[in-house]
């Protein structure tokens, strides 16, 4: 049975299921439908964070099918309007490469290093709010209004900026953390 503390996991889950009609619409170029999929996602994760936080329904599976979500629904946009043309496919690259290398990076620390906790950066927080921002504005762009080309190419390039630095920050961060955590448990 459903406990009221599992509601933001369900929520969470939802906004994974909403990927694939999604992609659907992309895919399909309604754009329309696209939108209104991402204001729900959006508004389900602003519900979910806000009723984990507010009521303490907070849980280590919430803590990683929240971000989980968002990634799917994010990287599976990208993709697609990668091949819609609405995104350059270095910068589609670039973002898969960010995500596979966090990820790689989290696993290989959590089990050659220590127990990994995951806390994103503020780099990380950035690049993850442009992200959302240069889809969804792609989206309009190529399906319902189309917008200034510089506005385009300059968030375009702010996105390339942060998800490097970001990438670059995490590599950075969890080297010098397992250089210290080698050293304390170095005898010698």
């Amino acid at each position: 049975m459903l406990a009221p503390k599992d509601i933001p996991n369900v929520i969470s889950v939802s906004r994974i299921l909403l990927v694939f009609p999604t992609v659907w619409a992309l895919l399909a170029e309604r754009f329309g439908v696209a939108l209104g999929l991402f204001v729900i996602a959006g508004l389900s994760d602003g519900l979910d964070g806000y009723l984990a936080k507010r009521y303490s329904w907070q849980s280590h599976l919430g803590g990683i099918l929240d971000p989980l979500a968002d990634k799917f629904l994010l990287i599976s946009t990208y993709v697609c309007l990668g091949w819609l043309g609405g995104l350059p496919w270095w910068l589609v690259g670039l973002v898969l490469l960010r995500d596979l290398v966090i990820v790689v990076g989290a696993v290989i620390y959590n089990f050659r290093v220590a127990a990994f906790e995951a806390s994103p950066l503020l780099i990380s927080k950035l690049n993850t709010l442009l992200q959302i921002i240069l889809a969804v504005l792609a989206v309009v762009d190529r399906g319902l209004q189309p917008l200034p080309t510089a506005l385009m190419q300059g968030l375009i390039l702010l996105v390339a900026l942060t998800t490097v630095s970001s990438g670059v920050s995490y590599v950075v961060l969890w080297g010098r953390q397992a250089r210290r955590h080698w050293r304390r448990s170095d005898p010698n």
